[in-house]
């Protein structure tokens, strides 16, 4: 399964609702450490299909969902299970790292 787009329109649904953990991926265009993990974070997507739900919220298009998060950084990156924040990675980090939190 591919990334999902998530939006305001959707965040309920996709990640506060979702049955299984979703990592969610808030992240922009012109961000430099965004680029480097986005490939981490396709390879956790495809690696883990059916296990969790991979996310990516675009900080300049969903504003809100970035401000309500506490975003100050990017890339930002949040575990969320049965609708609630489980763990939270700031900045780049390597796949270990990614695959530690999903693992908890």
């Amino acid at each position: 399964m591919a990334e999902i787009t998530i939006t305001k329109n959707n965040f309920e649904s996709e990640v506060l609702n979702s049955d299984i953990p979703v990592l969610v991926d808030f992240w922009a265009t012109w961000c430099g450490p965004c680029k480097m993990i986005a490939p981490i974070v396709e390879e956790i997507a495809n690696e883990y299909e059916g296990k969790i739900k991979v996310g990516k919220i675009n900080v300049d298009d969903e504003q809100e969902l970035a401000i309500k998060y506490g975003v100050m950084s990017i890339p930002t990156i949040i575990l969320f299970k049965n609708g609630s924040i489980a763990d939270t990675s700031v900045g780049y980090v390597p796949k270990e790292k990614l695959v530690e939190m999903i693992s908890k």
